[in-house]
């Protein structure tokens, strides 16, 4: 396989479970999204949507009322997201995919809004106009398939993070990117270039969450698991140290 920065052993990649199916969510800022098609007696529709996740991995979408897409889930709000985890696989087929099942439901949330804006910051031009909304899938079960032969269907609740593995860190999580962007540039640049293997930008930390976080240059995007699973600001922190760390140990002399 070429192309595809794959996490170190001990992260959520090496499982095929629940773990499994956030990391490649976490991991995509697209998906299809499939609807019932209103007039065409529910015929599937499928979309090219950008998607964002929330701190449990709650997928988000930031959709216009003009859309076809929109005026189905106003009709029926079941709905099914594909992420794909396979770009950069010579063969795409050993690499994994999540299905995910559930009901769709406008959210006013204004930390989801922003949530959405930080992962697509084009998306600020139009996420205050009267016809788009923000939406959130609520998982009731996903089909994961990790590879050939490796395939398995996991309950809405086992996808998500539990509350009180992100409630306190949602409170701080704007203080943390911000201080990250604002005076740790060159450590969030080590994170992409050493760590995730991107080429060299203006990085910078878009999110963050239990399971890792985010980073963008421009179009360029990339997702760093961390290696343990944090709950709280102080432990976001030392990951984000200790991280740096590792890159810097990682470069060359």
């Amino acid at each position: 396989m070429t192309g595809m920065s794959m996490p170190p052993p001990g992260t959520a990649w090496m499982g095929e479970g629940p773990a499994t199916g956030r990391a490649v969510m976490r991991g995509s800022g697209r998906a299809a999204l499939a609807t019932a098609q209103r007039d065409s007696g529910g015929w599937p529709l499928p979309s090219l949507v950008l998607v964002a996740l929330d701190l449990d991995a709650t997928p988000l979408l930031l959709l216009s009322g003009l859309a076809e897409h929109t005026r189905n889930l106003e009709r029926d709000p079941r709905a099914g997201l594909l992420f794909d985890g396979t770009a950069g696989l010579d063969e795409p087929l050993t690499g994994p995919r999540l299905s995910v099942l559930g009901r769709m439901e406008r959210t006013a949330d204004p930390r989801l809004r922003d949530r959405f804006v930080a992962r697509h910051p084009e998306a600020a031009q139009y996420a205050g106009f009267s016809d788009f909304a923000l939406w959130r899938l609520r998982p009731e079960r996903a089909h994961l398939v990790a590879g050939f032969g490796r395939i398995r269907w996991i309950a809405g609740d086992d996808l998500l993070l539990p509350a009180t593995a992100w409630s306190e860190l949602a409170e701080r999580e704007g203080d943390i990117v911000g201080h990250m962007n604002a005076d740790h540039a060159d450590a969030v640049a080590l994170y992409a270039t050493v760590l995730a293997g991107r080429p060299a930008g203006d990085w910078r930390l878009t999110g963050l969450d239990p399971e890792g976080c985010d980073l963008r240059a421009g179009g360029a995007t990339a997702r760093l698991p961390f290696e343990r699973t944090v709950t709280t600001a102080e432990e976001a922190r030392a990951e984000l140290v200790r991280l740096v760390r590792r890159a810097r140990s990682a470069q060359p002399a």
